[in-house]
């Protein structure tokens, strides 16, 4: 990959002053902030590298600001690569995240692991791919959404209602924090809101209310419950990541609220697993006549590719790393299941990804953007 690395290396700050471009765009989500600015400025960085952009406005949804997609494309073949990444980073602990840091070889800043990093090292990829004519009949066409921390529907579920992902492709790559790692499968998710209704009363009339957060204690109690069974066999659920209720100290609660999010394992059942979830809240519910909704706020499928699959034996051969599944949920779901054999592949550690103290080592992301123009190489001329 020597050529490969020749050509990264000459444009090094480049790649480092696009990302601190992308960094200082607080997109933030949720709520979803500054999406529509990114997706621009990541048009104009593929406009430079001659990527043929296309920025996709979305149509307005919940909280997200100038929802878009920005496409690329490297090639002109008829075999088709896809790269994808996600442009909202998750919210900071400190609004210093949202100017990058470059030192002792690493890049400081919310998004430079999880994944404006990522994105910078697939756009050089994909541009060294296509000028050093690594590309043979082929082409890659890079696919960048806007609201991948809050489950992609708006962004990556446009592409499919829309047509624009063909299922003849090759592969699909996207550059989540992966550690050097292959992930080939994704655990599903299905998060709820749980929502009880009581009836207020002051405290000097306590005994003419009904107590909302003592409903929500008994209805809490088995899903607490399924939650240590649920990690016993290998799945993870928080009960409670969200909760509240009430009005003031001295009335009594007339409604209250709890969240439960789930990650299951590729093999889960998740429809079973919420009719399962929504009984026992049901039951717990009907012991006390308390009155309870649930709302399903994310259900998403697990997706896996097999290790021995070719795409993903070229993929090994081409990044050293091992396989392994992802702890949470990936976009390469939209794409799996279509057929398309999906794989994460990324510079960015895990364990820093959402801290107050993220990074990438730069080395990494000229690896990483190495490794996508040779598996471009690889999948798309023979």
């Amino acid at each position: 990959m020597g050529e490969i690395q020749a050509w990264l290396a000459a444009r090094a700050d480049e790649m480092v002053e696009l990302l601190a471009e992308l960094v200082a765009v607080e997109t933030e989500n949720p709520p979803g902030r500054e999406l529509g600015t990114c997706a621009r400025v990541l048009r104009d960085a593929m406009a430079r590298l001659e990527l043929a952009p296309e920025l996709i406005e979305l149509p307005p949804t919940g909280a997200l600001e100038e929802p878009a997609v920005v496409r690329g494309i490297a090639g002109s073949g008829e075999k088709l690569l896809y790269f994808h990444g996600h442009f909202d980073v998750v919210p900071v602990q400190d609004r210093g995240q949202f100017t990058l840091d470059r030192r002792d070889g690493k890049l400081f800043g919310r998004g430079t692991a999880d994944m404006k990093g990522g994105l910078v090292s697939m756009l050089y990829g994909a541009a060294a791919a296509r000028d050093l004519g690594l590309l043979g009949d082929g082409r890659i066409v890079l696919h960048l959404v806007c609201d991948e921390e809050t489950g992609s529907v708006a962004g990556a579920g446009h592409l499919r209602a829309a047509g624009l992902i063909d299922p003849d492709a090759v592969a699909m790559l996207t550059a989540e924090p992966s550690g050097g790692r292959i992930w080939h499968a994704a655990r599903g998710a299905l998060s709820l809101r749980v929502d009880v209704r009581g009836r207020e009363a002051h405290v000097g009339q306590a005994d003419t209310g009904v107590n909302a957060f003592a409903h929500l204690l008994h209805v809490a109690r088995p899903v607490e419950a399924y939650a240590a069974e649920a990690v016993a066999r290998g799945d993870m659920v928080v009960v409670g990541g969200l909760a509240g209720g009430g009005s003031n100290f001295n009335v009594v609660p007339g409604s209250a609220f709890f969240t439960v999010d789930t990650r299951y394992r590729p093999e889960a059942d998740l429809d079973a697993e919420l009719k399962r979830l929504t009984g026992l809240i049901d039951a717990a519910a009907a012991e006390i006549g308390a009155d309870v909704s649930v709302e399903v706020t994310q259900l998403q499928p697990p997706a896996a590719t097999s290790s021995s699959h070719p795409a993903a034996v070229e993929l090994a051969r081409c990044t050293g790393g091992a396989f392994e599944t992802c702890p949470g949920i990936l976009d390469i779901r939209w794409y799996a299941q279509l057929g398309i054999p999906a794989f994460a592949y990324g510079a960015g550690l895990l364990d820093v990804s959402h801290g107050p103290g993220e990074y990438v080592e730069e080395a990494a992301l000229h690896r990483c953007a190495a490794v996508y123009a040779r598996y471009a190489s690889v999948m798309l001329s023979r």
